[in-house]
């Protein structure tokens, strides 16, 4: 039996003061040769028992108390130990330790007792989101030793669907929860033979997480059990996070906060809430799930939250903590807002969360329209800001993001990937405990207090007539105008091969900037060559899956209006347009379909800019992020009537199915479980 260890009865709320001080930097600063400060900063020593350890250890204490709460349905410690046990033994033998297992499923109880038995049974979790789409299965399923996938079968890809029984092992899993679908179809672990020269885990992996790859396909980062542990006893600190406490499980389920999300609850005798799926579409929604759920702590994306920031902050909240990551934030939050508003900022590669800045209402500066720095480093963090030959730089010279230290990841599970991404330091560079750099591609700024500023990626460079250009500098133009709440900017390429800038602009709440203003503006901050050649006012920006502006998304569509295949909106003139293109596909729906579905054809090729839609394609697998789909919901509600639910969309097999929905709805005739 493991040793029991001394974690607190009750929960450390703590006080701000108190929190300010987790992330402090333990070392002083190096100096140059001159006396200068180098940007380099150290978090405070690693610490933290193991994840696994902690979580039988309150299994043990509290027994009784809740574990999961999902709307009606509680599970308490003990149930969800009893079940993960279960899980491990359905398993048996044909998952052994070591082994990579992709998991397939929605945030639910089911998830949190999936994550419990692999970690039981010593094998490697890989999440990959409840619906993750065929080709993209497909490529990790060939690329990693996957032994095995576990969700619901009608999404797994076609080789893992084997009509022998023998390759499927029904899992007991809870089938209750807002995500579950109420289908009542079983949670599968279908196994299939791995692809010729499919990678293995590394040793003392403990997760592994997919990363967009420049090649297309997905890359896959491995984390070892300590590096977590490590993270979870800060978030466990600084939060003040114990029993009594609800923490969200909200983050996409194929992104790796969400790890942070679930263990940090299963570690601290805390409750864990997993969010339906429509809070993630309208930030009213969201905060009013916050306060039925009477959520205590909780992460989102940084898309995903700004919009709940300009609004009025509910003072009903029981909220007092609020992680938010995954992009640049624009603005500080108001003094009306009485949660402590955590900026964090991290790779997947140095798991999860590398630097944090806290603000709370009484801050001096809170409200301002500028972003707030991405902090310092959290324990087991080393970061070192360098130039372009590995060489520190002082404090208040931009440069590269390094992280070392024991948040690293294991690595790649591509090995020669691994050697590039990841490097010894430079010679001249004294950091204790960071063998080895993870280089993150990221331009920052240090300042003279340890702090670090985002600058954007050094990567995202493009050339405009022969001159280098950062789109981030350019959105940062744009965002200097009170009228503009934030700006994406990307590049497309033209039939004839030339990159043009577009941007992408969302106003501030009442406002309504025009475009040839907000041109003439930027000019006075920006090279000629910078200056976009267009300027689109939207509502949202897109969001991919895990809630990130979806800048792939907008860069497609520029290029289908650029090439004709979308609307036109003026390219060189500025035009004011929705991000959406608006014109009618000249495909026609097939000669046999009804109303209904020749309404959601329609709406879905114009907001895809697909003329090749058809009825048996799947809304998401085509791409379809959070924006689009709101819209969509819009379109078919102005059409017909039928105000359809995102969940109700989303479950959809395809879209035939969505229209035969709107006709059941329109006469009256409810959906099973919807």
């Amino acid at each position: 039996m493991t040793e029991s260890l001394d974690l607190p009865n009750t929960p450390t709320h703590r006080t701000t003061a108190d929190c300010a001080t987790s992330t402090s930097i333990s070392t002083p600063a190096a100096t140059a040769g001159d006396g200068a400060a180098l940007s380099i900063a150290h978090g405070a020593a690693p610490g933290g028992a193991g994840v696994l350890a902690l979580f039988e250890e309150w299994v043990r204490r509290s027994p009784e108390d809740p574990a999961v709460i999902d709307g009606a349905h509680t599970w308490t410690y003990g149930d969800i130990d009893a079940a993960a046990t279960k899980a491990a033994a359905a398993l048996g033998d044909r998952v052994r330790p070591g082994d990579l297992v992709g998991v397939c499923l929605d945030r639910s109880a089911a998830l949190v007792v999936t994550a419990i038995a692999l970690a039981r049974i010593g094998a490697v979790y890989l999440p990959l989101g409840p619906r993750p789409g065929q080709r993209r299965t497909d490529a990790v399923t060939e690329d990693l030793n996957v032994v095995c996938l576990i969700g619901d079968p009608q999404v797994l890809p076609a080789r893992h669907q084997s009509a022998d029984t023998a390759d499927h092992v029904v899992l007991p899993l809870p089938a209750e929860g807002a995500n579950t679908g109420g289908s009542g179809t079983a949670v599968i672990a279908a196994f299939a033979a791995p692809g010729a020269g499919a990678r293995k885990a590394p040793d003392e992996a403990f997760y592994a997480v997919l990363t967009s790859g420049s090649t297309g396909r997905p890359k896959a980062v491995a984390v070892a059990e300590s590096a977590l542990g490590t993270l979870l006893d800060w978030y466990r600190r600084e939060m003040g996070l114990g029993p009594g406490d609800r923490q969200s499980l909200l983050i996409g389920v194929a992104f790796d906060p969400h790890l942070m999300e679930l263990w940090a609850g299963l570690t601290s005798g805390a409750a864990l809430v997993p969010a339906p799926d429509d809070v993630r579409w309208d930030s009213a929604v969201l905060t009013d799930w916050w306060r039925d759920a009477r959520v205590t702590v909780s992460v989102g994306a940084t898309p995903m939250i700004e919009p709940v920031l300009d609004r009025p902050w509910p003072q009903d909240l029981a909220l007092r903590h609020l992680i938010v990551g995954g992009d640049r934030m624009r603005r500080r939050p108001g003094g009306d807002v009485t949660a402590t508003v955590h900026n964090a900022y991290g790779p997947a590669e140095a798991t999860v969360v590398t630097t944090t800045h806290a603000m709370t209402r009484s801050d001096a500066r809170a409200g301002e329209q500028t972003p707030p720095p991405i902090g310092t480093p959290v324990p087991g963090a080393t970061v070192v800001v360098t130039d372009g030959e590995g060489n520190a730089v002082p404090r208040g010279t931009d440069g590269e993001l390094l992280i070392g230290g024991s948040c690293l990841a294991l690595g790649y599970l591509d090995p020669e990937l691994t050697a590039r991404r990841f490097t010894v330091p430079h010679p001249a560079l004294d950091l204790p405990g960071a063998g080895r750099l993870y280089r993150t591609g990221d331009r920052v700024r240090m300042t003279a207090d340890g702090s670090i500023e985002f600058l954007g990626r050094l990567d995202d460079q493009v050339k405009i007539s022969g001159v280098r250009i950062e789109p981030a500098e350019v959105e940062a133009a744009f965002e200097q105008d009170p009228s503009v709440r934030s700006a994406v900017v990307v590049a497309p390429r033209t039939p004839d091969g030339r990159t043009r800038l577009v941007a992408y602009v969302r106003p501030t709440v009442g406002a309504a900037p025009g475009s040839g203003a907000l041109l003439a503006a930027v000019r006075a901050w920006l090279p000629e060559q910078a200056v976009p050649s267009d300027v689109r006012i939207v509502a949202n920006h897109p969001l991919d899956a895990n809630g990130k502006v979806d800048r792939a998304e907008l860069t497609r569509l520029a290029a289908a209006e650029v090439s004709g295949t979308g609307a036109t909106t003026g390219a060189t003139t500025g035009a004011t347009t929705d991000a959406a293109p608006t014109a009618r596909s000249e495909a026609g729906p097939p000669a046999d379909a009804t109303p209904d579905e020749s309404l959601v054809l329609h709406a879905v090729r114009d907001l895809l800019s697909r003329p090749s839609v058809e009825l048996a394609d799947n809304f998401t697998d085509l791409g379809g992020t959070s924006v689009q789909a709101a819209r969509l919901l819009t379109a078919i509600e102005r059409e017909s009537g039928v105000r359809l639910r995102a969940p109700q969309l989303l479950r959809q097999p395809d879209l035939a199915a969505v229209a035969a929905l709107i006709g059941r709805l329109r006469t009256g005739v409810r959906q099973p479980g919807a």
